[in-house]
């Protein structure tokens, strides 16, 4: 795997199907973990970020003009080859990210769906054809590939939230820049070799790591070439890439925060809710933005489930993710920790009970303890906040209306959690809650088969499903006679 890698992981730029440094000092890539150097990319500047768009308008005309099958083809090759590699992959995650080797390999299997799915949707991007209501012409409907997409990926999952904009991007006939975060570029410069060596074609792929990225972003998103931008990451940096891209009409994606509520009702199977809330809290260590961040239960089986998941967080091993029987590692950085601690320091300050944990860990690392809080007042940052982090607060409810309530009291809506062994309340209350996806007795509710995205301040559009490469093509219609 990743012939462009030396003993220690370097990768320079990836532009026009070439591997390019930059006179710029190298961005180094450490281990959240203990510390450690993992490796370093090359430092885009304004200069390689303008290259990167022209070699993939240069390379636009040929990708698009691809036939479906061989786009299809070579996203088939991607998603093999990317499963055989699956296990350095996915070593390389946890080293550069801290994530348990077990989530990590789930994220890498994840990530190659992504390929798999739109190389199956690549055959299926189909029109229409009807006669005018008038009869006096045929209304033909076309779809077409945007032009040149800048991908903005987060730290926190750096496999798949490439390939779930990459592939439906690729699929649509459209090329791309991608910029990954800093933290975890490694991840998406090993993805992108393995796209060159699966066969796409120069140019159509280009992968830029910027030290400074607001203003080359910011040149980017300006540039008359791009037409597209697909971001994934907070609300507050959204609203900004939404604001510059008013400027030049880009087509917008922005999937962006959540605060996802957590219903617990009193006719739930106990023993499945907390599994579930362990898979929706844990997952990541809780560093993902469908992550439950509110409990919401209902008072008569609270203090069971309080007791409960508190045992199960308490027994969380906790540790390098590389280490046998890890369950949970260690945060992104040193920021990330002081952002957790002041959140449950502001919830007990007001009143919060620390069942479990509370506090960040001793030793080196970025360690926070598996967190279970009770009694939590609504006034809390935390249910108002994304916490990020392996922190559970619990808050009770009376009524089913109540809880509804509760759970939609946020500007998010990115996802909502429920437990309930009654089908008509499970449905009911999934069509009130404000989200634009419901996990109905599953702790677990991406699928590169389903719709991901938000309503309200958790972004627009969609990825995934058949809707992801709708994303990336634009709507033409021709009238004609013949």
């Amino acid at each position: 795997m990743n012939k462009h890698l030396t003993n220690r992981f370097e990768y320079n730029l990836f532009i026009g199907g070439e591997w390019l440094a930059s006179s710029q000092p190298r961005i180094d890539v450490i281990n959240p973990a203990d510390g450690s150097f993992v490796g370093s990319v090359a430092n885009a500047g304004t200069g390689e970020a303008l290259a990167a768009v022209r070699a993939a308008h240069d390379a636009g005309p040929a990708w698009a003009a691809t036939s479906p099958r061989e786009r299809s083809v070579i996203l088939q090759r991607c998603f093999e080859l990317m499963q055989a590699e699956a296990e350095d992959l996915a070593r390389l995650i946890t080293m550069e990210n801290g994530k348990s080797l077990t989530d990590a390999r789930g994220e890498v299997a994840y990530a190659a769906e992504f390929f798999r799915w739109f190389a199956e949707e690549a055959v299926r991007i189909r029109g229409e054809m009807n006669v005018a209501p008038s009869g006096a012409n045929r209304m033909i409907i076309h779809h077409q590939p945007v032009g040149v997409a800048l991908l903005i990926t987060p730290w926190n999952f750096p496999a798949a939230m490439a390939t779930r904009k990459m592939g439906p991007a690729l699929a649509a006939g459209c090329t791309v820049v991608l910029k990954p975060a800093t933290e975890t570029p490694l991840t998406a410069y090993a993805v992108a070799d393995i796209m060159d060596r699966a066969g796409v074609p120069k140019g159509v792929v280009n992968v830029i790591t910027p030290n400074k990225p607001s203003g080359v972003i910011s040149t980017l998103m300006n540039h008359p070439k791009v037409r597209k931008v697909s971001f994934t990451g907070s609300t507050p940096v959204g609203r900004i890439l939404l604001s510059q891209a008013a400027q030049n009409v880009l087509k917008c994606s922005m999937e962006l925060g959540g605060n996802a509520p957590f219903l617990v009702f009193d006719d739930a199977d106990l023993e499945a809710a907390v599994d579930g809330a362990m898979i929706a809290k844990m997952r990541n260590g809780g560093e993902a933005c469908t992550a439950a961040n509110r409990f919401l239960v209902q008072d008569s089986v609270a203090e069971k489930f309080t007791e409960m998941l508190a045992e199960r967080m308490a027994s969380i091993k906790i540790g390098n993710g590389l280490e046998d029987g890890v369950q949970c590692g260690p945060m992104i950085n040193a920021a990330a920790i002081k952002d957790i601690q002041e959140l449950v320091d502001d919830a007990v300050g007001e009143g919060a009970r620390v069942v479990t944990g509370g506090k960040a860990m001793d030793g080196e690392g970025h360690f926070f303890a598996p967190t279970v809080l009770a009694d939590v007042p609504k006034s809390s940052r935390m249910l108002i906040e994304e916490i990020f982090g392996p922190v559970a607060p619990i808050v009770t409810f009376k009524t089913e209306d109540e809880a509804i309530e509760m759970a939609n009291d946020t500007e998010y809506g990115l996802v909502s959690y429920l437990y309930t062994t009654d089908l008509a309340r499970g449905l009911r209350v999934s069509e009130a809650l404000d989200a634009g996806m419901i996990a109905l007795n599953r702790g677990l509710v991406s699928d590169p088969a389903a719709p991901f995205g938000g309503t309200k301040q958790s972004g627009l559009g969609r990825e995934g499903s058949h809707c992801g490469i709708h994303e990336f093509m634009e709507v033409k219609y021709i009238a004609t006679d013949w």
